[in-house]
């Protein structure tokens, strides 16, 4: 899901949950153009705070980190498995554990990640 129209330079100019005529392109979920054609949505809304869909959007990004942590203590403490999760949500964990590691390995970080999202 979902799947978008572009216009003549690229752009995302329509996103639809199914396939059609218009929309035949299928984009990951979380890309970086469906993310921007979304925030232009949101801010091209009469009345929306440009300040507040920002601050939304940037949340967004920390909660991600809040969400992994949640996983992995749910697993530590034998509440989930990992394997019980989607294959997709696992895949996704593992890539950002390993983007993760790599940062750290590099010394690029403290001695925590925290600041990694």
């Amino acid at each position: 899901m979902p799947y978008v129209q572009r216009d003549s330079q690229g752009r995302i100019i329509a996103v639809s949950a199914s396939e059609s005529d218009a929309t035949r392109e299928w984009v990951e979920e979380g890309s970086h153009d469906l993310n921007s054609f979304l925030l232009d949505m949101a801010l091209g809304k009469e009345n929306a705070d440009p300040t507040v869909v920002r601050a939304l959007s940037e949340s967004d990004l920390t909660m991600i980190r809040v969400v992994e942590d949640v996983v992995d203590l749910l697993i530590e403490q034998s509440l989930l498995r990992f394997t019980d999760l989607p294959v997709q949500a696992q895949e996704k964990l593992l890539q950002r554990r390993s983007l993760r590691e790599s940062i750290n390995s590099l010394g690029l970080m403290g001695n925590e990640d925290s600041g990694v999202i």
